[in-house]
């Protein structure tokens, strides 16, 4: 998670607690969103940074297979 929060501290200047704030809420939705069995893995994959360079992946897959 730390990657991702990086990530948008660098790409628009808002302050890490911010950031933190806007990837949480994120990840909430989506887990609010997604099937049970791809929801429930979603604090695995935000446990460490691996984990968030894989959900990047998959969102960026989502977002190209469903147009946003």
């Amino acid at each position: 998670m730390n990657e991702l929060v990086d990530m948008i501290v660098k790409k628009t200047g808002v302050p890490a607690a911010t950031a933190t704030t806007i990837v949480n809420t994120v990840i909430d939705f989506l887990k609010q969103k997604l099937p049970t069995p791809i929801a429930s893995q979603i604090d695995g994959l935000m446990s460490n940074d691996a984990g968030a360079q894989k959900a990047e992946g998959m969102i960026s897959d989502l977002t190209s297979k469903f147009g946003k």
